[in-house]
């Protein structure tokens, strides 16, 4: 039974960190011998997240061909929200992007957080990754939502929320994102459901 129970963990870390990783699988997944179970949904449709898996695929695809490495560019799509994040050489390449982005099939909005200056170091990114995870822990312990209802991504200390969430949802999310250490500032891009 200790085995049975020790093999469950390992398979719900495993598809735990499956679902981290691409941000939008949904599912149930069972943790601990006790039969406690979490369970994970995403509010979007299956089609919508193989949607948005796809507009930023296409983006990064078409970003780097043109641009190469003088850019640093992060795409999130949340339900046909585009956000994005990141360094650019120029305001020509900054209107450029947020053109290339505004085109791709299925895009409904684009926000162009891009920073005209130099690539930030790998330090900083790190951070930033760093500060990503305070905050979703500190979401996932406050409880006051699905853990995956609310997209967090973080870029120069800035943290940006995406979701389709309540009001009441939004400004949780919001305030536990706010009084995580190390965030700069935090910018809510949420569709409010009744």
């Amino acid at each position: 039974m200790r085995a049975a129970g020790h093999a469950l963990a390992v398979a719900a870390i495993a598809l735990m960190a499956g679902t981290a990783l691409t941000g939008c699988v949904p599912a149930v997944i069972a943790v601990g011998a006790g039969g406690t179970a979490l369970v994970a949904t995403d509010r979007r449709t299956t089609g919508t997240q193989v949607d948005d898996e796809g507009i930023e695929l296409k983006i990064v695809q078409n970003a780097n061909a043109q641009y190469g490495d003088r850019i640093h560019l992060n795409v999130t799509s949340y339900n046909g929200i585009v956000l994005l994040t990141g360094e650019v050489p120029d305001q020509g390449v900054w209107a450029s992007l947020g053109n290339l982005a505004k085109t791709t099939e299925k895009v409904r909005v684009v926000q162009n957080e891009l920073v005209v200056g130099q690539n930030t170091p790998m330090s900083a990114r790190t951070n930033d990754t760093y500060i990503t995870s305070k905050v979703k822990t500190r979401m996932i312990e406050a409880n006051k939502f699905p853990p995956n209802a609310v997209k967090v991504v973080t870029e120069r200390g800035v943290v940006y929320l995406m979701g389709i969430v309540t009001r009441p949802e939004g400004a949780a999310a919001g305030e536990t994102a706010a009084t995580t250490s190390d965030v700069v500032r935090v910018v809510k891009l949420f569709e409010y459901r009744v």
